[in-house]
C-alpha cells in the first residue's frame, strides 16, 4: 500500500503526466512493480494510461478528492454545533441551500438531545421547518412566490401552516429567528437564524430543535445562536478562498 501511495503520489506531481520509467524513478521502485501496481491502480480508476503511454491520475482520485473537501467541511463545522448543542442542550442542525434545494449538511445530538426524524424531506416540507422558513424569509418577494407557485404546503402536523398569506406573515420575525412550533412533527420545536456570505446572501441556516415548551428560552438565546452562525460564515468564507 504504501508504494501504491507514493506511486500516486509521483504521478500527482506532474500535471501533463509522466511515462512509467520516470514514475519509478521518482518513487524508487522496480520498474516492473512500478508497472504492475499501475495496473492495479488502473483497474480501480486510480490511474488512467494515456495512448501515448503518459500515465494521469484516474477519476476515481477526483470523486475521493470532492468527498475529502466534504468531510475536512464537516470537521470544521461540527465543533462548532456540538458546543451550541453542550451550552443550550439542544439538538443542533447546519444546512446550505444549494441550487434552489435545501441540503443538511450536518447535526450534534446526543441521547440526552435526540434529532427530529427527517421523515419528510425538506424540498417538500419547507413551510413546515425552521430552516426552510429561514431560508425563505430571505429570499425575494419574487423567488418566495416562485416556491408557493411549485410547492404544495403539505398538512404534516394540526399546526402546519397551509394557507400562503399566513405562511408569508410567519416569515418576519423582529429577532431574526424562524420558528418551527411542532409544525413538522408534534412534540418538537426548532428555531433557526439564517447563515450568510460576506455579501449578506443566504447560504443556509443554524436551527436547533427541543421540546416546544423550551423555545422562549432558545428565544432568549439567540445572541448565542447568531454568534455561531457567525463563525459559520467564516468557516465558509475560509474555504472560499
Amino acid at each position: 500500500m504504501q508504494r501504491a501511495l507514493h506511486l500516486m503520489e509521483a504521478v500527482a506531481s506532474h500535471p501533463s503526466g509522466a511515462p512509467a520509467k520516470q514514475l519509478a524513478r521518482e518513487a524508487d521502485l522496480p520498474l516492473a512493480t512500478t508497472y504492475h501496481l499501475l495496473r492495479t491502480l488502473a483497474h480501480e480508476g486510480y490511474a488512467t494510461r494515456l495512448p501515448d503511454g503518459i500515465w494521469v491520475l484516474g477519476d476515481r482520485v477526483h470523486t475521493l478528492h470532492g468527498q475529502s473537501r466534504a468531510q475536512q467541511l464537516l470537521a470544521e463545522v461540527r465543533p462548532v454545533l456540538a458546543a451550541l448543542r453542550d451550552e443550550l442542550g439542544v439538538a443542533c442542525y447546519f444546512s446550505v441551500h444549494d441550487d434552489g434545494e435545501i441540503k443538511v449538511i450536518d447535526i450534534a445530538d446526543g441521547p440526552r438531545n435526540p434529532r427530529v426524524d427527517l421523515r419528510v424531506g425538506f424540498e417538500d416540507a419547507a413551510h413546515a421547518t425552521a430552516i426552510g422558513k429561514c431560508v425563505l424569509s430571505q429570499l425575494d418577494e419574487d423567488r418566495r412566490r416562485a416556491y408557493l407557485d411549485r410547492s404544495r404546503l403539505v398538512d404534516l402536523t394540526p399546526h402546519t401552516i397551509t394557507e400562503p398569506r399566513h405562511l408569508l406573515n410567519s416569515l418576519r420575525s423582529p429577532n431574526g429567528l424562524s420558528f418551527d412550533r411542532e409544525e413538522y412533527a408534534i412534540g418538537t420545536g426548532c428555531a433557526a437564524v439564517p447563515v450568510t456570505d460576506a455579501t449578506g446572501t443566504v447560504v443556509g441556516a443554524l436551527a436547533i430543535s427541543c421540546r416546544p415548551a423550551r423555545l422562549p428560552k432558545i428565544a432568549a438565546s439567540a445572541d448565542r445562536l447568531r454568534a455561531s452562525a457567525a463563525t459559520l460564515q467564516r468557516t465558509l468564507a475560509l474555504r472560499a478562498g
